[in-house]
């Protein structure tokens, strides 16, 4: 057969599944670009660029296979109890920073929260898929919370606040679009009031609660707690329009910024590449948005259209999250930005994510969703 026609089918098979891939390769590129310490120093970006090989090949993979077994009960149930597992092993491993959120094997890490984001999405949109109608019923509101609670409960014991809070945005969000009524929604604000309190007076570490001291006050601890906070935003202003180079940012390079690779990796990119650069990256982030927000619409079944968004949702956060903090608008919690920061498991995971939903878009053309009982109507 001939090349070019091959490579020609190759496209036309995978068609309106680049509009998902180019944007998150892009942004993956632009986080290894500004992880580069371009040979003056130990530098993450080697590896990242071997996981993004590794994710590229998982999105190609799962978009290309029927993957709609993952709307089965027994599938999505093992995906949250496997999960579970390994969030309750994580309270057996060693510390890593204060943290037990990495199984460490050899020298490759891999953080179980990735999982549980992708197993919690699953199991709502399945659960969603069937009660969205009755969401008015505050029982089904419970359930759904007590499935995210667990993994919230298991993630804040690790401690790991970032992830906790992930999981609570990503819980509240999917409730959201599920049509909960402002009666509900008042009642979990005063729930979440109530938890917050008991979290500050007895579930937060003594550092944990000094950040958000610091982010209160940034001047009372400056060299200490609100240290990061405070490199972040320098570095982030010193960027000005068109940021001062790739590689040449002051700031990370000469690590007066800590974890420039993972959790302050925006503020590294802005002091690089500067207000411009910034719009392009927020640019990626819309188009990728904005494709899973038309997927979602097009969807065959509702547990489609409730996977979607609930990846769409999970991207918010993290990328609301982290930004807030770069920035000082919200107190540092360790939050990494989707396909950004340095790591492996969150970015195969946020690929393989990418691949499901494209493969059940793929496979759901020409259908068309019934509302009420959730199946297939003609195609």
């Amino acid at each position: 057969m001939n090349l070019s026609k091959l490579f020609r089918g190759f496209l036309s098979y995978f068609d309106e599944d680049w509009v998902l891939l180019i944007p998150a390769i892009v942004i993956s590129l632009i986080g290894i670009l500004t992880m580069s310490t371009f040979g003056q120093g130990t530098s993450l970006a080697s590896r990242q660029l071997i996981w993004l090989a590794i994710a590229t090949c998982t999105f190609i993979c799962l978009s290309s296979f029927d993957m709609r077994f993952i709307r089965r009960t027994p599938i999505v149930m093992t995906l949250y109890i496997l999960s579970s597992i390994l969030l309750i092993l994580l309270l057996f491993v060693n510390p890593v920073m204060g943290a037990r959120a990495w199984f460490s094997l050899g020298p490759i890490s891999f953080q179980p929260a990735d999982l549980a984001k992708l197993s919690l999405i699953a199991l709502l949109a399945k659960y969603l898929s069937r009660r969205h109608v009755e969401i008015g019923d505050f029982r089904h509101i419970i359930v759904s919370g007590a499935y995210a609670l667990t993994f919230t409960i298991l993630i804040l014991i690790e401690p790991d606040m970032g992830n906790a809070i992930i999981f609570g945005s990503l819980w509240l969000g999917m409730m959201l679009i599920s049509g909960i009524s402002k009666k509900h929604l008042a009642i979990l604000g005063l729930l979440g009031i109530i938890v917050a309190s008991a979290l500050w007076f007895g579930g937060l570490q003594p550092y944990q609660r000094t950040r958000i001291i610091s982010f209160v006050n940034p001047a009372s601890d400056i060299r200490g707690a609100g240290y990061n906070a405070y490199q972040a935003k320098i570095a982030i202003g010193s960027g000005e329009l068109f940021g001062k180079g790739i590689g040449y940012g002051t700031q990370s390079k000469l690590r007066f910024l800590p974890e420039y690779q993972t959790d302050f990796i925006f503020a590294a990119f802005a002091e690089e590449w500067g207000f411009v650069g910034v719009v392009l990256l927020l640019s990626m982030y819309a188009l990728l948005l904005a494709r899973l927000m038309q997927i979602a619409r097009a969807s065959a079944t509702n547990f489609d259209a409730f996977f979607t968004l609930g990846v769409l949702i999970l991207f918010v956060a993290h990328i609301s999250l982290h930004i807030g903090i770069n920035l000082g608008l919200l107190p540092v919690t360790g939050t990494t930005i989707s396909f950004m920061s340095s790591g492996g498991s969150h970015l195969v995971l946020e690929f393989a994510s990418l691949g499901i939903i494209a493969s059940l878009a793929r496979h759901g053309r020409g259908a068309v969703r019934d509302v009420s009982t959730n199946e297939y109507v003609g195609g």
